[in-house]
């Protein structure tokens, strides 16, 4: 099984996620986004994948969004997509991506959706909060 994670190492929510993922018993493909970008080929099929529009993946706190004047309602997906592209750091994060589907995992335990095995335990984040286990799932083949 393949599980991808577009992760930001400097980002706790994205470290939370990525430690959920390995607690399930899955070693993913970890992309750290902000030093191999996505493709605007895969920035697209990311997005579609996950149910979003751009601007519902686009990061503004800790960004230039204001500096490029992203809260303009006018642009189109189009636009915040070469917006992200052009300075990846404006991708919210982190993203995950398993056979079960795609999900923008904020907060991280939006990863247990999409996890095979989520009934791994209970998880602690970084902060203490304790993220209880999900009921397992059965996947028909």
């Amino acid at each position: 099984m393949t599980i991808t994670i577009y992760h930001n190492p400097a980002c706790g929510t994205s470290r939370n996620t990525l430690a959920m993922i390995r607690q399930s018993g899955e070693e993913p493909r970890v992309i750290e986004y902000l030093k191999t970008p996505p493709t605007r080929d895969e920035l697209v099929a990311l997005i579609a994948a996950m149910g979003i529009t751009p601007r519902q993946l686009l990061r503004q706190r800790g960004t230039p969004y204001d500096e490029l004047g992203l809260a303009d309602m006018s642009l189109d997906d189009d636009a915040i997509v070469a917006a992200m592209l052009a300075h990846p750091i404006l991708i919210d994060r982190p993203i995950v991506v398993t056979p079960l589907g795609a999900r923008l995992c904020r907060p991280s335990e939006v990863v247990t959706e999409i996890l095979p095995n989520a009934e791994a335990g209970p998880f602690t984040k970084e902060d203490g909060e304790i993220v209880p286990a999900r009921k397992a799932r059965i996947i028909a083949e």
